[in-house]
């Protein structure tokens, strides 16, 4: 039957929909998977910002805390914004539980580099007074369902949970020198740049098809993520092995990144919009 034949011969089974210019799943080659993302200011209590991006079956939450600590002291005019990945056991099978694997670091590695190639946030901002205070964000990113593509959907869970972060007003006392936090006054993080993450598998060393399942992923011969900010610029490339790609190549997917940002850009704001301000 059809389905022995895609357990037995998974690739065999791609190629033939390949052929015909479409996916198992019903999508075209260039299609996005339905994209939601909801803003949870009460989702996560504890955090300062949180949103949920599902990017077709990939679920992924992510929540912002905020804390104060001393700048280093290379860097007395900055704060610090620290990212971590987490693909936990309850999200796939190919996961096991105790300290993070290799793709969840690679992960965590990515969303350090877009943080730091975008100036998503710039971490002069984060600084409270210059050489004692400055804020710290640890963006928890977790995965919750896996269905491949992790990088697209982590990019934008971050940005989205950025944006929902309200920090509250804090001062240091002249006269004590101790800081003082007023809940009362809160306000949004200054945000930058909006980088949004494009991601592709090579398929047969040739073929490019945009937002992988997990299956896809297994069966590909490379993957590369294009990551790009609001002008259209290039952030950064993402190429971890695998099938190398001809220039011709490169410059098609950057551009077709650039038209999903204005897609993601799109979503974000719609949603942004449709939440009323506390």
């Amino acid at each position: 039957s059809f389905f022995c034949f895609r357990t037995v011969e998974p690739l065999e089974y791609y190629r033939r929909f390949l052929k015909e210019n479409c996916r198992p799943d019903g999508r075209e080659l260039g299609e996005f998977r339905a994209t939601t993302h909801f803003l949870s200011s009460g989702s996560i209590t504890t955090a300062d910002g949180s949103a949920l991006v599902k990017l077709g079956n990939t679920t992924v939450i992510c929540g912002v805390k905020a804390e104060l600590a001393a700048p280093a002291v290379d860097s007395a005019n900055k704060g610090y914004i620290v990212p971590n990945v987490e693909l936990p056991s309850l999200c796939s099978t190919k996961f096991r539980s105790g300290p993070p694997g290799e793709e969840a670091q690679a992960a965590s590695q990515f969303i350090a580099d877009v943080i730091e190639n975008s100036q998503i946030i710039a971490k002069e901002d984060l600084c409270i007074a210059n050489g004692k205070l400055a804020w710290v964000l640890y963006c928890d990113i977790i995965c919750l369902d896996y269905d491949g593509n992790i990088l697209d959907a982590s990019a934008f869970a971050l940005l989205a949970a950025l944006k929902n972060v309200q920090l509250p007003l804090v001062t240091i006392n002249e006269e004590t020198g101790l800081s003082e936090v007023n809940l009362k006054q809160k306000n949004p993080l200054i945000i930058r740049k909006h980088p949004v993450a494009t991601s592709f598998a090579i398929f047969d060393d040739t073929l490019l098809i945009v937002d992988p399942t997990a299956e896809e992923e297994d069966l590909a011969t490379g993957t590369v993520t294009i990551v790009t900010d609001d002008e259209g610029r290039l952030c950064s490339v993402h190429k971890p092995g695998g099938s190398p790609l001809t220039g011709a190549k490169l410059q098609d997917c950057i551009t077709r990144a650039i038209t999903r940002h204005k897609e993601v850009k799109k979503l974000t704001d719609k949603v942004i919009k449709s939440i009323k301000p506390k």
